[in-house]
């Protein structure tokens, strides 16, 4: 009579997918000129040499971090995956300059909203490189990353990621 009444129900997966957030051209994780992006010791996901200088939000979620440099923002998807989008590599030293936020901790925001605005030329001149990985930062926590295969994006439009948690 009580054989199922004590039984941990496993939860159904809940699969998201992630739109490229900036537009350009996607580069493979491995390719990234950054072993921390590269080794994917920040997690899973994909990189963008970017053609315009607009992040979007690429999931419906909630943004948790916008760094105090504003080089890099993280958005917290409903099935809990946090994406980090890194604008640049070594932009942490640009100490801001180049970046405008849109957005701040705890807002709410839908795919296709404006998270930050960027200086394309400033990041080329004065970081190692504009290209901007997009990562699952707690791979760890989710059950799979897949990613689609693309090779150019558009902000809002291809998917570039599932993420099922």
């Amino acid at each position: 009579m009580f054989k199922n009444l004590f039984k941990i129900k496993e939860r159904e997966p809940k699969e998201i997918t992630v739109v490229a957030p900036i537009t350009g051209e996607i580069i493979p994780l491995e390719e990234v000129p950054d072993p921390v992006f590269a080794q994917k010791m920040m997690g899973e996901g994909v990189a963008v040499k970017p053609a315009t200088g607009e992040v979007i939000s690429p999931v419906d979620g909630e943004v948790k971090l916008v760094f105090q440099t504003k080089h890099a923002i993280i958005v917290e998807a409903e099935n809990n995956a946090e994406i980090l989008i890194h604008i640049g590599l070594d932009t942490v030293n640009l100490e801001g300059e180049g970046f405008t936020a849109h957005v701040k901790d705890g807002d709410i925001v839908k795919v296709g909203d404006k998270l930050m605005s960027f200086d394309i030329a400033t990041i080329e001149e004065k970081a190692t490189s504009s290209i901007t990985p997009i990562i699952i930062s707690n791979t760890d926590n989710v059950r799979e990353v897949k990613n689609i295969k693309v090779t150019e994006v558009t902000a809002g439009e291809n998917q570039i990621l599932q993420v099922i948690n």
